[in-house]
């Protein structure tokens, strides 16, 4: 492609509402360009990434046995009243009316499309397994759409579903599609972890996340320094502490704490360790307040929460309920004295595990230390794992211990099991002749959001830097002086003509701007490779070679360097 003939619409400087390096960096590129809250345009060079994308998951989902089909966006009411998602997704979900008043929403997923066309179609155990997806247009009206691509309203996503016969199957065919995800992950070049995830309101009976590495990502991962685990922190587990509880070896007292009602005010006020403290939070479930206990210095795990018996559907305790619970106020707050008929203790496994703690008294003003278990106030009622883990924790699997890194979410894989098969009355015929519902499973790529999460992952103050499987050109071919130099003009022309004809996507600067322009702009975009053409170097029969990632150029001789540029191709 020649320059003079793209639509390079790069920007000096990012509208101020861009935040992350990626957000920046595309508007920069000309990449997209904003249409309201959340809604993007791709301009061509933003649809030469995204087709290349696209055209790795199209490769990798066809080996894997998956057949591309494309379903409506606009999807009729009455299918997700069927499993009852169409309350449960809440104001997410833009739902519109056609001119008979009939309800319609902008598809934010396909589970419900999907299971119709299976109940319609597949009717006997023969035409099983079945795996179908497309590449879409999908819409959640987000709360805050930000970050560009990575928080967008509109976004294109990749989802596929299977249909197996039984849960063996489902879960053969759950493990094709995490193999397929690691496959297209790796050939996009990017680095990334697939990590065990909470289902959320998917569903299903597991799901693993594909999570791009990156400072600036929303999610924090836990992963073992001695093994290949990594999981969601909101899925990891805390382990409890190996060693018994110690023996007290201190006398309770109750001391005053004036205004001070946070664990790490009380942790400065006294000079002890915030890890000898314990945090008090109160919520309400099946209409009982529940006090859950966890370490001063640990925080609160909400989605483990939901999942203790009994919690299932918690809410944050009211002011009113706090007082007729504890008698006292939030921020003072603490096991001992409780009427246990009032309260139910969860206890995090760690705090079980504590001796001579500190915490609040249930008055005003007033902490407590020396606490203890049995001595001072009755055993939890319940010890649960409630806690996000904490660098230094050991791995759930037993091997090493964990560090926390963060993360952007690109992928998802969840094994559904029934959950939509049942609620659509979705069956096949058996072997045996009795109907039974379909074991499914889906698989969603964001694909928009791929593009952002590896420009976050690869830039630098200069621009984007692609991995070469994303560049929307792989070579740019930049000549100093081509409408003033014949010889640099025709040796551009040459390398350039070379490289198309070897099947290298390669950009030719030919427009008439300073080399200062074509450089910086061809940083901005992010070409991963570049051969500089210049009347000085061809007097020596050289050009000079450069990787985006290169502190320098490299000179290689021009009847070598297509050679050289595809030796550096990444394959």
């Amino acid at each position: 492609m020649r320059a003079s003939q793209f639509f390079l619409a790069t920007l000096k400087e990012a509208p101020q509402e861009a935040e992350l390096p990626s957000h920046k960096l595309m508007l920069r590129a000309g990449l997209i360009r904003k249409l309201g809250s959340g809604l993007y345009t791709w301009l061509p060079a933003g649809m030469r990434v995204l087709h290349k994308v696209e055209r790795v998951i199209r490769e990798e989902m066809d080996r894997a046995g998956a057949l591309e089909v494309s379903m409506p966006p606009v999807q009729p009411a009455e299918l997700w009243q069927e499993t009852g998602r169409w309350d449960l997704y809440g104001p997410m979900m833009l739902r519109v009316k056609d001119r008979a008043e009939r309800e319609y929403c902008y598809a934010p997923t396909a589970e419900e499309v999907i299971t119709d066309i299976a109940r319609k179609e597949l009717r006997s155990y023969r035409q099983l397994p079945v795996n179908l997806y497309q590449i879409q247009t999908k819409f959640r009206d987000e709360i805050r759409p930000r970050f560009g691509v990575l928080r967008a309203r509109e976004f294109s996503m990749k989802d596929a579903y299977s249909f197996d016969a039984d849960e063996n199957g489902m879960l053969e065919s759950y493990r094709k599609m995490f193999d397929a995800y690691v496959r297209i992950f790796t050939r996009l070049g990017l680095k990334f972890r697939p990590v065990v995830a909470d289902t959320g309101e998917i569903g299903g009976s597991a799901s693993h996340e594909f999570q791009v590495l990156a400072e600036s990502g929303e999610d924090l991962i836990a992963y073992s320094d001695a093994s290949d685990y990594a999981a969601n922190v909101e899925q990891a587990e805390a382990l409890a502490p190996s060693t018994r509880r110690p023996a007290p070896a201190r006398a309770m007292s109750k001391d005053p704490t004036p205004g001070v009602g946070t664990c790490e005010g009380v942790a400065k006020l006294w000079s002890i360790p915030l890890a000898t403290t314990l945090k008090a939070l109160l919520l309400t479930a099946n209409g009982r307040v529940h006090m859950l206990i966890i370490r001063g210095d640990h925080n609160l795990n909400e989605v483990k929460v939901g999942k203790v018996h009994g919690l299932r559907g918690w809410r944050w305790s009211t002011d009113e309920e706090i007082l007729h619970a504890c008698n006292g106020p939030a921020g003072y707050l603490g096991p001992v004295g409780l009427d246990r008929s009032r309260i139910t203790v969860v206890a995090d496994r760690t705090v079980a595990a504590m001796a001579d703690f500190v915490c609040g008294a249930n008055e005003k003003d007033f902490h407590l230390r020396g606490v203890n278990w049995g001595r001072d106030c009755p055993e939890p009622d319940l010890v649960a794992d409630i806690r996000n883990v904490v660098p230094g924790d050991p791995s759930p699997d037993g091997r090493g211990l964990l560090s926390i890194v963060r993360g952007i979410e690109v992928g998802h894989v969840f094994a559904l099991g029934r959950k939509y098969s049942e609620s659509m009355g979705a069956t096949y015929t058996a072997e045996d002749g009795t109907a039974k519902p379909f074991e499914m499973g889906c698989y969603g790529i964001g694909v928009t959001r791929v593009v952002g999460a590896a420009i976050e992952q690869n830039h630098d103050e200069r621009g984007i830097i692609w991995p070469d499987a994303m560049a929307p050109f792989t070579v740019a071919v930049i000549p100093m002086g081509l409408h003033k130099s014949e010889a640099v003009r025709e040796t551009a022309i040459a390398l350039y003509e070379e490289l198309k004809g070897a099947g290298v996507d390669v950009l030719f600067d030919d427009r008439n701007e300073r080399p200062g322009v074509m450089l910086a702009d061809q940083e901005l975009i992010g070409i991963p490779h570049r051969l500089v053409v210049g009347e000085r170097g061809l007097k020596e029969g050289v050009v000079e070679y450069q990787h985006r990632r290169d502190p320098e150029a490299t000179k290689v001789q021009v009847a070598q360097a297509v050679a050289h540029v595809r030796s550096r191709l990444k394959p």
